[in-house]
């Protein structure tokens, strides 16, 4: 008898256990939840056509692509649904209605149908076939997409639907241009259901949020030459101002726009334009919405005159009805308003009056609660009046008080209470865990993950997330994520949870021995070291940022390099992407910048995400409360890590030490400038 070659045999075996796996995931839709778990052996067969289909849409080889998935479909592969997508959507601008179709009869209900129906409503809209688009766009699960959404109301409209609002709205809240949301404007437009004013509006929004494209393409509405204009003044701002176009009554528009540009770049600049010139040729509403703006910008800058600039913007509003002060306008002003000295007379009045003219939604985010409850509490009388404010103050804070935030800790201290943790669940049951474990969609992401294709894999895992249903089947969805130790599904999945609420997988302790044990050996308290790789990269060891930040601790590799030598540690690049090297370089730096930060927490999570040189000119100016600091950080992003940082710090301190600090102590005291017992700035630090 001949001896068949090992890796014939192999071979053979790994495509039989494909076979069977594909059997289960090919089963109807009403079979396939009752399916048992796969074992992971089953998915090795076909882990190099998938993996290298991926690699051929990346180079966008589409032959290669087309044999990879006659490959996986014919060995019924259970990743073969993906493969099949790539290979579609990667020629959709050709494809026929009858093969989208086709595609959707047989992957129903699952991921990539959703994903690919994203793509051919987008297609659709791009084709101008609104037919095939009102057809499909009713089953579309998602609907996140705000494009489709735009061509979505414009086949309503042109159906004979009123979509006036709707439209206006969606098309305000365009970020950037899209073809979707531009040809709803503009046909709403054409046909006098939008109007000029409409369109200015649009415009200031997209000066505002620094989207000069969306800006232009709104101009545009209006004529050709109001586009050129628009794109003229905001590429040079002073110069339209000192121009002949400028004073022509009818520019007043362009001179506002211009004013918020101008404001963007030097607001003390759009301050003396307003003063010397502006604000007496603008109509009254118009300047005091340029006052704003640049205050908004001074706020942002954080420079001391902020809080004056909005002062006089409320002036020329005369308190009244704000038009078009946004949200994040008044946001600002109640910032500029915290990072005052606590004896700043007007402080809390100004606080406590922009919160109250946010819109609704803006009233309701779980900072301006607390802020407007401490500013209720501040200005309460000692009268009756007093004692409703103080009551409603209460009210206000018993509404956020919890403690799994950084405000609902906050708001539970203001209360004069101590944080208790919540208890922990009943343990979850076999039957839980087995009915988890046998979700396609699960066992899809998981394996989807293990292969090295991260992205596929959460959006597969998060879309499956939709169709659960309880706290419970969130509970076994995320242990079956910590069990394979893909901490990020895990902490994100068990923080959907609501009335049971499972610390240890919202906070594992992964490799705890490594990270106590590095926190000890540079004098860091594990509890905040935690808290920051939480937040960093919530424990994959190989995740790799947009901006080339890599592993546990998102070390960039200059970082990483600075700090081995100023360590003694020799460095080699592969560090970055070796656990235990990781670890021990971003202790070392988050060490080094606690030392630099005299041990505040707050001002070391803040230069940790956006570099030490940007919370050293943040903390300028007067002493300020670490919370109101905190909130006044101009990152949205750097604002939201740091909160989280802190919070996060309470837990992990009382899962590792067994006590619960308060979060005040944790925030550490008032903020301000480098005092003249502090050592002096390590200027070398990266």
């Amino acid at each position: 008898m001949i001896a068949r070659p090992r890796r014939t045999l192999k071979a053979m075996k790994s495509l039989w256990f494909a076979l069977a796996a594909a059997t289960a995931l090919l089963a109807p839709p009403a079979l396939r939840a009752q399916t048992p778990a796969r074992p992971q052996a089953q998915f090795q067969a076909g882990d190099d056509i998938v993996v290298q289909a991926r690699e051929a849409l990346r180079r966008n080889d589409r032959p290669r692509l087309a044999a990879l998935r006659d490959a996986a479909v014919a060995a019924r592969l259970p990743l073969a649904q993906w493969v099949e997508y790539w290979e579609l959507s990667n020629r959709l601008a050709t494809a026929t209605v009858a093969e989208v179709d086709a595609f959707y009869a047989r992957w129903p209900g699952t991921y990539v149908e959703d994903r690919l129906r994203n793509d051919w409503l987008l297609e659709l809209g791009r084709r101008r076939d609104w037919v095939d688009f009102a057809r499909d766009y009713p089953r579309f699960r998602m609907d996140d997409d705000r494009q489709v959404r735009c061509y979505a109301l414009l086949t309503r409209h042109l159906a004979g639907e009123h979509v006036r609002d709707e439209a206006r709205a969606a098309w305000f809240a365009q970020r950037d241009v899209d073809d979707g949301c531009q040809l709803l404007a503009s046909t709403l437009f054409d046909q006098h259901r939008l109007d000029a004013d409409d369109v200015w509006h649009k415009v200031q929004l997209a000066v505002e949020s620094g989207q000069p494209r969306a800006a232009q393409a709104a101009a545009e509405l209006i004529s050709h030459a109001t586009g050129k204009e628009v794109e003229a003044l905001l590429g040079n701002p002073e110069r339209f101002l000192a121009g002949p176009l400028a004073r022509r009554p009818a520019s007043r528009e362009l001179a506002l726009l211009a004013l918020m540009r101008l404001a963007a770049r030097d607001p003390q600049a759009a301050a003396t334009q307003l003063e010397k010139v502006w604000q007496r040729r603008l109509y009254t509403w118009q300047a005091s919405l340029a006052w704003a703006e640049t205050a908004r910008r001074a706020a942002l800058q954080q420079q001391p005159e902020a809080d004056a600039f909005y002062q006089r913007a409320w002036r020329l509003a005369r308190h009244k009805a704000l038009p078009g002060w946004s949200d994040d306008t008044l946001a600002w002003a109640a910032r500029a308003a915290l990072r005052q000295d606590a004896d700043t007379p007007g402080r809390w009045a100004t606080v406590e009056q922009a919160i109250a003219e946010m819109s609704p939604q803006g009233q309701q985010a779980p900072a301006w609660i607390y802020w407007r409850a401490r500013a209720l509490q501040a200005l309460a009388r000692s009268d009756e009046a007093g004692a409703a404010d103080r009551a409603e103050a209460r009210r206000l804070m018993i509404s956020i008080a919890g403690p799994m935030s950084f405000y609902g800790k906050l708001a539970t201290e203001a209360l004069g209470e101590r944080i208790v943790l919540p208890p922990a669940p009943p343990p979850l049951t076999t039957a839980e865990l087995d009915r988890a474990r046998a979700v396609p969609g699960f066992t899809r992401a998981l394996e989807l993950i293990s292969l090295g294709l991260r992205s596929e894999g959460v959006r597969e895992w998060n879309f499956t997330l939709r169709d659960l249903s309880g706290d419970r089947e969130l509970l076994a969805a995320a242990q079956i994520a910590c069990d394979r130790e893909v901490w990020d599904r895990c902490i994100n999945t068990s923080d959907r949870t609501r009335s049971e609420i499972d610390l240890a997988q919202r906070f594992p302790t992964p490799f705890r021995s490594d990270v106590v044990a590095n926190a000890n050996a540079v004098g860091l308290d594990a509890a905040d070291l935690y808290a920051l790789i939480r937040q960093e990269s919530r424990f994959v060891t190989d995740a790799r940022s947009y901006v080339g930040a890599s592993g546990l601790m998102q070390i960039m590799p200059a970082t990483a390099r600075w700090t081995a030598k100023k360590i003694g540690l020799p460095f080699r690049p592969e560090m970055l992407n070796e656990r235990d090297a990781n670890l021990k370089l971003g202790a070392s730096y988050l060490k080094l910048i606690f030392d630099d930060f005299d041990g505040s927490l707050a001002m070391a999570a803040a230069a940790y995400n956006a570099g030490p040189g940007r919370p050293r000119r943040w903390r300028q100016g007067g002493l300020v409360e670490a919370a109101a600091w905190a909130e006044s950080i101009p990152f949205n992003e750097t604002r939201d890590y740091v909160q989280k940082v802190l919070s996060n710090s309470v837990v992990y301190a009382a899962l590792l030490n067994g006590k619960l600090p308060s979060l005040a102590s944790r925030l550490g005291p008032a903020i301000g400038p480098r005092s003249a017992t502090e050592p002096a700035v390590a200027a070398d630090l990266p």
